[in-house]
């Protein structure tokens, strides 16, 4: 029997607000970056998410994100104002927004077929939307099987022992250091990394993406061999 390609691995309540979300898994070789990983969209499951983007309910998936943007009503937009946000909302997350509405995704919020998702496979958590939001035994079935992942969070301090710890400053990437938590973080240039503490994204254009993410398998929080934080010019 082939290995699930997809699945719906939770709908309920976001943490944060007790709104409607929608994690859903989907394997994909397509994005060059980080290569053939099963990749996580985090969703308002009742909101098309330009309009989440747009009129602030992305907050139930992003919560404290500094880059998701200002909320408005400016009718020539799409989305927030100010957003700096790398996720082209209009790319996967709503073409994920609307395979699910169409119903092609299967159901695999069970442990068995969200491990089986994972199995044998780099986990990209947060895709879209931030990991730390998803219930903590949705994440332990889909990485019971898998080869490693990749995560990041811009929620207080969480799940250090698997997500890396976004810093948009190097004071607040200090404060995740002095407390043991390693951080990605962008900078406006390479010179801007601090040795000794921070190694450049192995996968980054500026090192020549001599890897992916795939391969890399680094920002996996404290649950890596080396105590290095990452860092990447902000694009």
């Amino acid at each position: 029997m082939a290995q699930l390609k997809s699945g719906i691995i939770y709908e309920g309540p976001s943490a944060l607000d007790a709104k409607p979300i929608v994690v859903i898994a989907i394997y994909s070789k397509r994005n060059r970056k980080t290569g053939g990983m099963l990749q996580t969209y985090i969703l308002r499951s009742d909101i098309d998410p330009r309009e989440a983007s747009k009129t602030g309910a992305d907050y139930s998936i992003c919560g404290y994100c500094p880059l998701r943007g200002d909320a408005n009503d400016d009718p020539d937009r799409v989305l927030a104002k100010n957003r700096k946000c790398y996720v082209n909302i209009g790319q996967g997350p709503l073409i994920a927004w609307r395979s699910y509405h169409r119903g092609i995704y299967p159901d695999a919020k069970n442990h068995a077929d969200c491990a089986e998702l994972g199995r044998g496979r780099m986990v990209r958590l947060g895709t879209y939307g931030d990991p730390a939001l998803i219930p903590d035994y949705i994440t332990s079935s889909l990485l019971s099987k898998c080869k490693g992942w990749t995560g990041y969070t811009h929620q207080k301090p969480r799940r250090a022992d698997i997500l890396m710890q976004s810093a948009d400053s190097l004071a607040e990437a200090q404060d995740h250091w002095a407390n043991g938590r390693r951080t990605f973080r962008t900078v406006d240039n390479v010179a801007d990394i601090v040795a000794g503490q921070e190694i450049l994204c192995p996968a980054s254009k500026e090192a020549g993406a001599r890897t992916t993410c795939e391969s890399c398998g680094l920002c996996a929080g404290n649950a890596t061999k080396t105590d290095k934080s990452i860092a990447i010019p902000f694009h």
